[in-house]
């Protein structure tokens, strides 16, 4: 539980999050709710006695030895969706917990090969999704998008039929709530320049581009993902201060990095919060948002994140301005709705100082 004296303000900050994959707020007791529900088999608690009871494996959730460890738990507990309902009660989970935390607005990651691939259809995802996003807007006035991730360790030709099957089915029409793609699982060994051919029917598309990048592969996975992907946004990004010079680029272009603080300290990328690069990010005007990444793996929702910064940092209401309007100003929304988030954060800083 956060003590900092500025835990009311953090709380009441109103916040924008970037970096949420939806599939990573797959708790443990949804995970057996719905293995119930779907007549799933998970693992023999025998073999593997995590998967015991709820507690044992959120017990086991506490520590991942890497990215990868990491992932081989997620893409089991995802083996429990398969309707859109499932879809729609993982969604409404996180935009419940976000709306508790102060999140206005929502761009949300989500993984449609981790379910075509186990024979559900691409719309029954979105689906899913989408009821989950307008009841987050109509109950709790947050507006939500969302961003269609391919997997990077599957072949780039799975890319490739993903985004024809999602343009041919409507998905990114200009009613959807699908806005961009992504790039998203196991950064080493497969750089950005691998997928610059999905990339580039998205662009001609019209759909925005982000990647992960620069969580563990080095600065060229983030200079290709900018140069060679045409990407709008870097997800991550953590490893951008090591390369001054694309430090330097990234600032002046106002590329937002999405950071993920406790992800960082929990898939080992840094042994604590205060290793991360935020003051130098800060003083070189690099943008960045603070996010969730999966917040069931991960420490917790988009306000722990928040205050383990401000734990570490110290940092002023006035640097806090700068995290909110960065964060906004480098969101996919009209400037209707921008000036209105800014509005909001202006407000609040006013209220609290």
């Amino acid at each position: 539980m956060c003590k900092h004296e500025m835990h009311a303000f953090l709380r009441a900050l109103p916040k924008c999050e970037h970096h949420i994959h939806l599939e990573g707020c797959l708790s443990p007791a949804i995970l057996f709710h719905l293995a119930k529900k779907n007549s799933i088999a998970l693992p023999d608690p025998a073999l593997r006695p995590e998967y015991t009871s709820v507690k044992t494996l959120e017990q086991r959730y506490e520590k991942f030895e890497s990215l990868q460890d990491f992932l081989d738990c997620h893409y089991l507990a995802m083996s429990v969706l398969m309707d859109a309902a499932d879809f729609e009660m993982l969604a409404w989970t996180y935009y419940e917990n976000a709306h508790a935390d102060g999140v206005h607005h929502a761009e949300a990651f989500f993984d449609p090969q981790s379910h075509t691939t186990r024979g559900i259809p691409l719309e029954t995802v979105v689906q899913g999704y989408e009821a989950a996003g307008r009841r987050a807007e109509a109950e709790f006035g947050m507006s939500t998008s969302l961003i269609l991730c391919f997997l990077r360790h599957l072949p780039v030709e799975s890319a490739n039929e993903t985004l024809q099957a999602a343009a041919s089915s409507g998905v990114f029409s200009k009613d959807s709530s699908v806005i961009a793609v992504g790039l998203d699982s196991s950064e080493v060994p497969f750089p950005p320049h691998l997928f610059q051919d999905p990339y580039k029917q998205a662009k001609n598309l019209g759909i925005h581009r982000t990647a992960h990048a620069g969580e563990e592969g080095d600065p060229s996975y983030i200079r290709q993902a900018l140069d060679l992907l045409d990407c709008e946004r870097i997800d991550h990004g953590l490893r951008l201060a090591e390369d001054a010079d694309l430090m330097r680029e990234v600032a002046s272009r106002k590329i937002l990095l999405t950071l993920c603080p406790l992800s960082n300290v929990y898939l080992r990328c840094v042994d604590k919060i205060a290793d991360l690069p935020i003051r130098r990010f800060l003083d070189a005007g690099v943008p960045f948002s603070l996010n969730s990444d999966d917040p069931v793996y991960f420490g917790g929702y988009i306000l722990n994140n928040y205050c383990a910064v401000q734990e570490a940092f110290n940092l002023s209401v006035e640097e806090w301005r700068s995290i909110a309007r960065a964060s906004i100003e480098g969101s996919w929304i009209s400037q209707k709705r921008r000036s209105t988030l800014f509005q909001l954060v202006d407000d609040c800083i006013a209220k609290h100082t």
